[in-house]
């Protein structure tokens, strides 16, 4: 095993109001207090009475999926935690990932792509 999941991330363009229909359904806390994330405007997060985390994320000219449209697919990506974010990143990559943006600056995460093309992140917990 290389990671956990943390969290499922939506692509949207009002992360507080997603949050808020999501939490109508599912039930749980808005933004609660969470040291992996930092919230603002532009992130907001629901953690669900079941343990599930949503997080959902601002994009700019965001354009809503059209089932089952491919030139309009479905937009989301999978946040996995690991205790060493190096050792972690060697491991995707001898799977088949590709790195989309690098921790560079230390923020504690990393993008990449799955073999697919699929976004996901590495997040140090």
């Amino acid at each position: 095993m290389i990671a956990d999941l943390q969290c499922v991330v939506l692509d949207c363009p009002d992360p507080g109001q997603l949050a808020e229909f999501y939490q109508s359904l599912l039930g749980g806390a808005v933004n609660q207090q969470d040291r992996r994330w930092a919230l603002d405007e532009d992130w907001a997060t629901l953690h669900s009475p079941s343990g599930l985390v949503l997080a959902f994320q601002r994009v700019a000219d965001y354009r809503p999926p059209r089932w089952p449209d491919p030139d309009r697919p479905q937009q989301f990506h999978l946040d996995f935690g690991v205790p060493d974010l190096d050792r972690a990143h060697e491991k995707v990559l001898a799977l088949g990932a590709t790195v989309l943006d690098a921790d560079a600056d230390g923020r504690g995460w990393c993008v990449y792509a799955d073999p697919a093309g699929h976004p996901f992140c590495l997040v140090r917990h």
